[in-house]
């Protein structure tokens, strides 16, 4: 079968040397790079267009939205510096359009790339039929696949909560918080990690009032608690109320709003009444949704796929990467994966063992960190050195106005090698990058220290942070670290 883009209304069936489920970042990395490297390729996705989640309701919407809740709070922080700006005036139809024109952008950019590699690109629902088929049902056209080696990059959805009145309107999730289809009064975010927060920041910014519910006692679990400590108190000042250790036992829908009742150590009184609710209490991988015991293909009870270090699953012509593996639901760990999937397949010696795996919170201060933490050094027993730098101390953070953070850096005691790295401040995802190099490297202190970094920059506080477990920083007076000379 020669590749090409596929539109008939009726196909016929279709024979293919590789077959990817899924468009997302980890799929159409996958699908590339093996047609770079002489595959043939067939990329089935339900979406029409292409970039999964990620690029059509997720990473690339969120990040246009919260550029504009950003360019509103910076200016009304130069209230207090004598720069003032009148109350903005929104016009959510363009800010839309403005997001879709970023996402076409994008999205158009893949068809491309996939017309270029010649890789035919069909859009449906693929389910297996055997180890080596899947049946695609399509708006336009219904096929029979039969493939050599299939790469499964189905992703995940989001979770819900049973009981809630999810049929309601108001009752939104991420993908329809990202809709923007207006902005409420007041609003309640269920779930107190990344994506919750991340619409929280949007919607507060555009003037929505706005509570946040966490069940766990503390809002992003994942990180160290220094880190959120710096984000809960900005947020608390902003919020109508931050509620750790709680969650909502009932929604109540009235004629004026969603009536949310609540228990736990916040909850409050009586029940409070909300214009909407979004429920962002974290994924589920889309494992049961493939028909998969027709391959003969294990899906565990929670809906994953076990791959090995070269994302084999266990048929052995059929791979799998991204959200539906288990680890870190992040589109670039799908994309390291779907390269090494499709190098294998393509007969190449590669692995996926990345010593650390980066995370971000893309808040107002920003939560980014890689490698060990605190709390997991804690709970595993392991022994570190610490160096901790405020960005009270910080030249360029003093003239940003946004002194509110703070860079982190565990090392291992002996060999002074960096383990970790959290960092919680404006621009927090950009510094952790020169962290992650240092991990993937085997870098200590030393290298850190002794690279000459840019004042006045945010990414000094890395060096200034290693300069402390050194005991030889200038920028801070701390007796303990004073040797002699």
């Amino acid at each position: 079968m020669t590749n090409q883009q596929i539109s008939r209304p009726h196909m016929v069936d279709l024979d293919v040397e590789l077959l990817i489920i899924g468009g997302g970042p980890g799929g159409y990395t996958a699908a590339f790079r093996a047609a770079d490297l002489g595959c043939n390729v067939v990329l089935v996705d339900s979406r029409t267009t292409l970039g999964g989640v990620c690029l059509n309701v997720g990473c690339i919407p969120s990040k246009t939205l919260l550029h504009a809740a950003k360019v509103i709070s910076d200016a009304q922080a130069m209230n207090g510096h004598g720069i003032r700006f009148g109350t903005p005036e929104i016009d959510l139809a363009k800010l839309r359009d403005h997001k879709e024109k970023i996402i076409g952008k994008l999205t158009r950019g893949l068809s491309g790339l996939a017309r270029q590699r010649k890789v035919t690109v069909l859009h449906g629902t693929a389910s297996f039929s055997s180890p080596s088929s899947v049946t695609v049902i399509g708006e336009k056209s219904n096929c029979e696949i039969r493939f050599s080696r299939c790469i499964v990059a189905a992703g995940s959805s989001p979770a819900s909560v049973p009981g809630l009145p999810y049929g309601d309107p108001r009752m939104i999730d991420s993908t329809g918080a990202l809709a923007l289809a207006d902005v409420p009064k007041r609003m309640l975010v269920m779930g107190g990690g990344i994506i919750g927060l991340e619409m929280a920041t949007v919607y507060e910014a555009l003037g929505s009032r706005i509570s946040i519910v966490e069940m766990s006692d503390g809002l992003i679990p994942g990180a160290d608690r220094d880190l959120v400590a710096v984000l809960q108190g900005r947020l608390a000042k902003r919020c109508e109320a931050v509620m750790v250790g709680t969650r909502v036992s009932r929604i109540e829908p009235q004629p004026e709003g969603l009536l949310v009742h609540f228990n736990g150590t916040q909850a409050p009184a009586q029940p409070e009444l909300y214009d909407r609710v979004l429920s962002a209490i974290g994924r589920q991988p889309n494992g049961k949704r493939l028909c998969a015991e027709m391959a003969g293909l294990h899906v565990d009870e929670r809906g994953f796929i076990p791959v090995d270090d070269r994302c084999r699953t266990n048929v052995p012509n059929i791979f799998a990467i991204g959200d539906i593996v288990g680890g870190p639901m992040l589109a670039h760990k799908a994309t390291h994966e779907g390269r090494v999937a499709a190098e294998t397949i393509a007969g190449h010696d590669v692995r996926f063992a990345p010593k650390s795996i980066p995370s971000i919170a893309y808040t107002d201060p920003e939560i980014a960190w890689v490698g060990l933490n605190e709390t997991e050094a804690g709970a595993r027993g392991i022994d570190y050195e610490k160096g901790v730098f405020p960005w009270a101390a910080s030249g360029r953070a003093l003239a940003n106005g946004r002194t509110d953070g703070l860079t982190k850096l565990l090392v291992d005691p002996v060999s002074k090698k960096l383990l970790g790295a959290g960092i919680v401040g404006v621009n927090a995802g950009e510094l952790l990058a020169e962290a992650v190099l240092a991990l993937e490297t085997g870098a200590d202190i030393h290298s850190l220290m002794h690279a000459i970094h840019a004042h006045p920059t945010l990414s000094e506080s890395v060096a200034l942070a290693a300069e402390i477990i050194d005991g030889s920083i200038t920028d801070l007076f701390m007796p303990k670290a004073r040797t002699a000379i």
